[in-house]
């Protein structure tokens, strides 16, 4: 094993242990995942980030989320969702507001451009998802989300 990922990174050495190539394997076949997502996301003029906030949105639609819960919620938390979120509401995509409850809270909610855009999208996204999943088998998915569950599970306690 290894010899795949030794040519793709053109690594000449062995690999220190088993866990440094498994988590260099890890790596790599996730930004090869995320970078087709991502290509879908430039033929909308989206970054990654911009569509995970607008599934988020979309989620909780007709309601919508403080800043806060949005970073919570996010797959890979950016250090500047404010910058993020402005460029979608720039876009007539999220539509903010104060809260009636407290008016030191902005609440961003996901506009009806938004959901078309989503709509759009959600085929190309699917397609994505179905190239992944032809090559992996149902148990090895089933496998690989527990072994991904047992990475992060504890993150939060590691800090």
């Amino acid at each position: 094993m290894g010899q795949i990922l030794r040519e793709h990174i053109k690594q000449t050495v062995p690999f220190e242990d088993r866990a440094q190539e498994a988590m260099l394997n890890l790596f790599v076949a996730a930004a090869h995942v995320r970078r087709r997502v991502e290509q879908v996301c430039h033929q909308y003029d989206l970054q990654f980030s911009h569509h995970n906030v607008l599934r988020i949105l979309r989620g909780v639609h007709p309601d919508g989320h403080p800043r806060c819960e949005i970073v919570e919620r996010m797959l890979d938390p950016s250090p500047d969702v404010t910058r993020l979120i402005d460029k979608l509401v720039d876009r007539g995509l999220v539509r903010r507001y104060k809260s009636a409850e407290d008016r030191r809270v902005t609440i961003h909610t996901i506009t009806d451009e938004g959901l078309a855009l989503l709509d759009e999208m959600d085929p190309k996204v699917r397609d994505v998802q179905r190239w992944f999943d032809e090559r992996v088998s149902d148990r090895d998915l089933q496998h690989l989300s527990r072994i991904c569950e047992g990475i992060y599970a504890d993150y939060e306690s590691a800090d």
